[in-house]
């Protein structure tokens, strides 16, 4: 069934900026006694706020200061701004859904301030989507509660059983499911599997949604 709305997560699903965040991280554990796996990063951390990031990393093992979730977001700032690209396809995927009349927006645990890093360095893109990119840090609520996604609907004006949802992380998937909302479960690298247990679609190419939601 085509959708009525699309809401998308940014970082690994508009945006390509996961590898580098993940490779920070790592380094940055690193400094705090937590020798981590890239794999276990992306697996066990990703898709979290970064105060959910810091509790886990401690939990593990890293001697974090108290302050860390507060003060590494400069840092990781300052990372982004080298520059991070697009997921290929995600804009052939914008331009179906407005040929549509298919309304989207954008559903994050991340601040906004990150995502005008990221989404900033593209224009055209940033423009297309000004006004309907929800951060959690903005209204309190975060993946995987289903508030953020749930928020985006309203102000959409579209009911939630209408609306699908493109995320890559767990937290995603299950925040689209308590929201009653389809859910594909973006992940090109590997096949799907910790998504779909989520209850998500896997998708596993950007080039494909169009197709995937019926346009």
């Amino acid at each position: 069934m085509t959708p009525k709305a699309v809401i998308f997560d940014c970082d690994g699903v508009i945006v390509d900026s996961e590898p580098p965040l993940l490779e920070f991280l790592q380094k940055d554990f690193a400094r705090f006694g937590l020798d981590i796996t890239l794999h276990d990063l992306e697996t066990k951390y990703v898709g979290g706020t970064m105060a959910l990031v810091g509790e886990r990393a401690r939990a593990a093992g890293a001697a974090l200061p108290d302050d860390w979730q507060v003060e590494v977001y400069p840092r990781v700032f300052d990372m982004l701004r080298a520059g991070v690209p697009l997921i290929p396809g995600v804009e052939a995927a914008f331009d179906a859904l407005d040929a549509a009349g298919i309304p989207y927006a954008v559903g994050s645990n991340g601040p906004m301030e990150k995502m005008d890093v990221t989404l900033g360095a593209h224009p055209k893109v940033f423009a297309r989507l000004k006004g309907r990119i929800h951060s959690a840090h903005t209204y309190g609520t975060a993946k995987p509660e289903p508030g953020l996604f749930l928020i985006a609907a309203e102000q959409l004006g579209v009911s939630p059983e209408d609306c699908v949802v493109i995320d890559d992380s767990p937290s995603g998937c299950i925040a689209a499911r308590r929201a009653g909302m389809r859910c594909f479960g973006f992940d090109p690298h590997g096949d799907g599997a910790r998504l779909i247990e989520e209850g998500a679609e896997h998708l596993s190419d950007m080039h494909d949604l169009p197709a995937r939601l019926g346009l």
